[in-house]
C-alpha cells in the first residue's frame, strides 16, 4: 500500500482510531451498504426524462417463399419473440416505448412510419428487419436520414454485406447484425445515454457572473454561477450529524487514515452538502468547479474528496471547471454504469506507460453496484484538504476517453484508447498528485506526445463500445 504506515499518537491508537472516537458513537452505530451517507441526487432534465423510443418492423406481406430469409425463416415467431424482447429491455431501460405492432409491409407504409416518426421527435428509433427484400433496406436507410438515433436489427438471414456496408458508414446508426439480443439491448442503451447526455444541465461554479450556454452539438446546457454562491454556501453549512456519518463511515472503510485531521475531513465533506443544496436550486445533474481559483487562495476546503463521492453515486463531478471533462463523465456514467478517473496525462519512458495523476478518484471504478476499491485517505498534493487515494488493480484492463467539445467548425471528437494497468505510483516519495495510476496502452508509440488532457481513466476495456456510441451520437471517434 503506497504512503507511510499508520501514525502511532495518544494510548497507542493510530490517528484513524482517534478519528473514529473523535467523530463520536456513529462509527459503530451506523453500517450502511453504500460505505457513507445517503447520496446526493441529480435534480436536473436528465433526472426527470423518460426518454421516447419508436420501434417497428419490416417485412413484405404473405409467405416469405424461397428468397431470403427464406420458407425455413418463421417470421411470425420473431415478430411475437422480438416485440416481447424488445418491451422487456425498454421496461428495464426506463423507454417509454411505441411499438407499431404491425410491420410495414410496403414502402408506403414505411414512408408514413418515417413521417409521423419525424413528427413525434423521439429520443430513438429502432427498426427491426425481418426481411432482405423489396422495401427492407430502404426502409433503414430512411430512418437514419431522419437524423434520430438509429438502431437497425438485422437477424441473420436478413443481410449480406453488401445491404449493411454502406448504412454503416452514415453517423447516427446502429447496425445489429447478428441473433444476439443482447446486442440490441446495448443499442437501446446507448440510445438511453445519447438522450440523456442531451437533456443534462451541468452546474458550473465560476467566475462573478450569470450565465446560460451549452456544449453545442452535444446538447449538453450549462449553468454558471458565480464562485462567491458556492463560498456563500458552504460558509452558512456546518459539518452537521449527517456529514459526521460520512467521515465516520470514511474513516471505518478506509485502509488508512494518518494525514488529514478530523477537521480536514469534515471541511470537505461540507462541500458534498453544499453541492447538493447548489444542485437543488439550480435544477442540474451534473457539477463543475474551478477550485483552484475559486478556493485556492482561501482557506476553504478543495471538493477533492466531495466530487469523489458524487462520482461514486452516479453525479457528474469535474474538476476545475473542464467542460469536456463534464461530457466524458456523463457518458461514462450513462453508458457504462460507473464512475471515470479525471486526470493529468505524466509520460513515463521506461515502461513506455502514462500515469494518471489527480487528487480526486472515485473508488467504485467496476461500477454503481460493485464493492469499493481500497482506499487511503490523504491530503491533497498541497498538503491541504483531504480527499481519497483510490488503489487501482494491477493487471486490470482500462479505458482511456476523452471527448473535445465542437465548435461550428468541426463536430465534437473522442479519443479513445484501452490498455492495462501496470501499478499504483506512490506520491511521496515521488511528486505530483496524490491518486498516480500508471497503465500501458495498446498500440501507442509515443507517450510523450500522448493526446488529450484531463481523460478519463475507466475500469474495463470498451474502446469498440466507445466507438459505436459515437458514431450513433455524430462524435468523431479518434482511436488512439
Amino acid at each position: 500500500m503506497p504512503g507511510r504506515p499508520p501514525t502511532a499518537c495518544g494510548r497507542g491508537l493510530t490517528r484513524r482510531q482517534l478519528l473514529c472516537a473523535s467523530l463520536g458513537p456513529l462509527v459503530g452505530a451506523y453500517v450502511v451498504a453504500e460505505g457513507v451517507a445517503a447520496p446526493v441526487r441529480p435534480r436536473g432534465p436528465a433526472a426527470r426524462l423518460v426518454p421516447r423510443l419508436r420501434a417497428c418492423f419490416v417485412r413484405r406481406q404473405g409467405e416469405y417463399g424461397i428468397r431470403w430469409p427464406g420458407e425455413v425463416y418463421d417470421g411470425e415467431a420473431a415478430l411475437f419473440g422480438y416485440t416481447d424482447r424488445i418491451t422487456q429491455a425498454a421496461r428495464r431501460l426506463g423507454f417509454a416505448l411505441d411499438v407499431r405492432p404491425t410491420p410495414l409491409y410496403s414502402s408506403a407504409d414505411a414512408d408514413a412510419w418515417i413521417t409521423a416518426s419525424r413528427e413525434a421527435g423521439p429520443d430513438g428509433l429502432l427498426v427491426v428487419l425481418l426481411d432482405r427484400q423489396e422495401h427492407a433496406w430502404p426502409t433503414a436507410d430512411k430512418a437514419i436520414a431522419t437524423g434520430i438515433p438509429t438502431v437497425i436489427f438485422s437477424p441473420i438471414g436478413t443481410s449480406f454485406t453488401t445491404n449493411t456496408a454502406a448504412p454503416s458508414a452514415r453517423p447516427g446508426c446502429f447496425i445489429c447484425s447478428t441473433d444476439d439480443f443482447t446486442q440490441v439491448e446495448w443499442g437501446m442503451k446507448m440510445l438511453h445515454a445519447v438522450a440523456r447526455m442531451r437533456a443534462a444541465r451541468c452546474l458550473v461554479i465560476q467566475g462573478n457572473q450569470r450565465s446560460e450556454g451549452s456544449l453545442g452539438d452535444l446538447g449538453i446546457s450549462l449553468r454558471t454561477i458565480p464562485a462567491a454562491d458556492f463560498v456563500e454556501e458552504y460558509q452558512r453549512t456546518p459539518a452537521d450529524a449527517e456529514i459526521r456519518r460520512m467521515a465516520s463511515e470514511l474513516v471505518r472503510a478506509a485502509t488508512r487514515c494518518d494525514e488529514p485531521s478530523e477537521g480536514d475531513i469534515l471541511n470537505g465533506l461540507r462541500s458534498y452538502a453544499v453541492a447538493q443544496s447548489l444542485l437543488a436550486r439550480e435544477h442540474c445533474d451534473a457539477i463543475t468547479m474551478d477550485c483552484l481559483g475559486a478556493l485556492g487562495p482561501t482557506d476553504i476546503s478543495l471538493p477533492c474528496i466531495a466530487w469523489a463521492e458524487m462520482n461514486d453515486h452516479g453525479i457528474p463531478a469535474a474538476c476545475e471547471a473542464d467542460l469536456g471533462a463534464v461530457a466524458s463523465h456523463l457518458i461514462v456514467q450513462y453508458l457504462l454504469d460507473r464512475p471515470g478517473f479525471q486526470q493529468d496525462p505524466v509520460a513515463e519512458t521506461v515502461h513506455d506507460a502514462i500515469i494518471g495523476a489527480h487528487c480526486s478518484c472515485p473508488t467504485r471504478l467496476a461500477g454503481f453496484g460493485a464493492e469499493p476499491e481500497p482506499y487511503d485517505i490523504v491530503h491533497h498534493h498541497g498538503m491541504r484538504d483531504a480527499t481519497l487515494r483510490t488503489v487501482w488493480k494491477p493487471g486490470q484492463r482500462i479505458t482511456c476517453m476523452d471527448v473535445l467539445p465542437g465548435n461550428s467548425d468541426q463536430p465534437s471528437q473522442m479519443l479513445i484508447s484501452s490498455g492495462e494497468v501496470l501499478g499504483n505510483v506512490a506520491v511521496p516519495p515521488a511528486g505530483g498528485c496524490r491518486i498516480s495510476v500508471m497503465a500501458h496502452f495498446d498500440g501507442v508509440q509515443d507517450v510523450l506526445a500522448f493526446p488529450g488532457f484531463h481523460q478519463l481513466f475507466v475500469y474495463g476495456d470498451f474502446k469498440k463500445e466507445l466507438v459505436q456510441f459515437c458514431k450513433l451520437c455524430g462524435i468523431k471517434p479518434v482511436v488512439v
